[in-house]
C-alpha cells in the first residue's frame, strides 16, 4: 500500500476526539489489518466507566484469543492516528448522532462517508462521497444470517440461506435476541467491561451461541458464557462446535440447575426448565444477583395437587384442562411476585407464537436500580396462597433458606 497522507486522516481522527470529549462515543472499530502482526484481525473500542472514571475499552481481536485494554480517552486519540497511518485500512465510528466510515485504498487515498446514526432521533444524511437516507439503508437486524455459528448449527446452508426445516428455530433465535437486547439496554450491561452468562439446559445450544455472538460481535463486550446441560453427548458436541469455530469465552459443562454452583452471573437463562427446575433457576439468578433472568417454564406439577377450588370457581375448575391452565397461571404469577419482592421488575409474556412451540411463556426479570418496600407484595403472595389453599411453593421455600 502506498503511503497515507496523514493530513487526510485528520478530520476522522478529530471526529473520534470530539466523540470522546463530548461523551458521544458508542463504538469505534478498526478493521482490515495491514500491519506486521498477522494474528491481529481488528480492534473494537467502546466507552466504559470503572470506579467513577471514564475510559475506553479496546478489544484486540486475534485469530486465537481476545485481549482487552482500558485506556484513557486522550491516549486513544494518538492510537487512532497511529493505527490508521500504518495498521488498518478501515475504520467505523458510531456516535449518538453520526456514523462515519473511513477507508484507505491501496494507493493510500482516504475516503470518508458520514451519515446520521440510524437510531438517532434526527432525520437526514450527509456524506462526503454519497448520500444515504433511512429509506435506503438496510433494516436493523438483531441476528445476521451470515454469522458462522448459524451454518455450523445447521440453521443456514453454505450460501447463508435459512434451511426451510429450521425456519421456526431461526424465528425463535431472532425473537430471543430481540427480547434480550431490550433488557440489556434497560440494565446497562452493554457498558460493562465483561459479562458472565449461564444457560441452564442449553441442549443443542442454538440460543447459547446466539447470545455469545450478540455480545462479542454486535456489542463488542468481552463475555464468558457457560452452557450447562445434563446430557454429556450434547456437552461434548457443543464444545467441539465452539472449538471448530475458534470461539473464545464460551464453554459447556455437564450438570443441572439444582446442583450447579454459580457465582457472579449477570444473565441467567433457563428455557423449558421442567416443573420446580424453574424455581431452582430463578433462585440461582436471585442468589447470584443476576441483572437479567430469563426463564421459560413448563410442566407445572407442584402447585396443581395443592390447589383447592374456591366455591365460586368450582364449576369452572371441575374440568381438567381449566384446572391445568389455572395452576399454570397461579404458579408463574407467584414466581413473578416473588421476583418482584426480591428486587426485580418482572414481565410474563408470550415468547413466541403457538404455531412455533406449545411452550411459549417467558418470565423476564430485570434487577431494579433502586430498592423498594416489598411488604405489599409479600401480602399479595400470602393472600393468593390462602385463596387457593396452597401450602408450599418451591421458589418461596428456597428463598426462605
Amino acid at each position: 500500500m502506498s503511503n497515507v497522507n496523514t493530513a487526510e486522516l485528520h478530520p476522522f481522527v478529530q471526529e473520534c476526539a470530539n466523540a470522546m470529549t463530548d461523551n458521544q462515543l458508542q463504538r469505534l472499530v478498526f478493521s482490515k489489518y495491514r500491519g506486521d502482526n498477522k494474528e491481529l484481525k481488528r480492534i473494537a473500542l467502546r466507552p466504559v466507566e470503572l470506579k467513577g472514571q471514564r475510559l475506553v475499552s479496546c478489544l484486540y481481536e486475534y485469530h486465537t484469543n481476545h485481549i482487552t485494554k482500558n485506556v484513557a480517552p486522550d491516549e486513544v486519540i494518538s492510537l487512532c492516528q497511529q493505527w490508521l497511518e500504518s495498521e488498518f485500512s478501515n475504520a467505523h465510528l458510531i456516535t449518538d448522532e453520526w456514523e462515519i466510515q473511513l477507508s484507505i485504498s491501496k494507493k493510500g487515498k482516504v475516503l470518508q462517508n458520514k451519515y446520521r446514526n440510524k437510531n438517532s432521533a434526527k432525520v437526514g444524511a450527509v456524506s462526503e462521497a454519497n448520500l444515504e437516507t433511512p429509506h435506503n439503508r438496510a433494516k436493523k437486524r438483531f441476528v445476521e444470517q451470515t454469522r458462522p455459528y448459524l451454518k455450523e448449527l445447521g440453521i443456514t446452508d453454505a450460501s447463508g440461506e435459512i434451511i426451510p426445516a429450521m425456519s421456526r428455530k431461526w424465528k425463535q433465535i431472532n425473537k430471543f435476541i430481540e427480547v434480550l437486547s431490550r433488557a440489556i439496554d434497560n440494565t446497562g450491561l452493554a457498558k460493562r467491561s465483561e459479562v458472565h452468562i449461564a444457560d441452564f439446559g442449553s441442549g443443542k445450544a442454538y440460543l447459547t451461541f446466539a447470545v455469545h455472538d450478540y455480545f462479542m460481535d454486535k456489542l463488542q463486550v468481552p463475555t464468558q458464557v457457560t452452557g450447562v446441560e445434563l446430557r454429556q453427548g450434547l456437552v461434548d458436541l457443543c464444545n467441539k462446535t465452539a472449538q471448530k469455530l475458534d470461539l473464545t469465552g464460551i464453554k459447556f459443562e455437564q450438570g443441572d440447575v439444582q446442583h450447579f454452583k454459580a457465582q457472579g452471573i449477570n444473565i441467567m437463562i433457563a428455557l423449558h426448565a421442567c416443573d420446580i427446575a424453574t424455581d431452582y433457576a430463578l433462585h440461582m439468578g436471585i442468589r447470584t444477583g443476576a441483572e437479567i433472568i430469563m426463564c421459560s417454564p413448563c410442566c407445572h406439577k407442584q402447585i396443581r395437587p395443592q390447589m383447592k377450588s374456591p366455591q365460586t370457581l368450582a364449576p369452572l375448575l371441575q374440568h381438567g384442562i381449566h384446572m391445568g391452565q389455572e395452576a399454570e397461571m397461579v404458579t408463574d404469577g407467584l414466581r413473578a411476585l416473588l421476583l418482584e419482592a426480591h428486587g426485580y421488575d418482572t414481565q410474563v409474556f408470550e415468547f413466541i407464537s403457538l404455531e412455533h412451540t406449545s411452550k411459549n411463556k417467558m418470565i423476564l426479570a430485570q434487577k431494579r436500580k433502586q430498592p423498594r418496600d416489598n411488604t405489599a407484595i409479600l401480602q399479595q403472595i400470602a393472600d393468593i396462597k390462602a385463596f387457593y389453599g396452597i401450602e408450599e411453593q418451591c421458589l418461596e421455600s428456597l428463598l426462605a433458606q
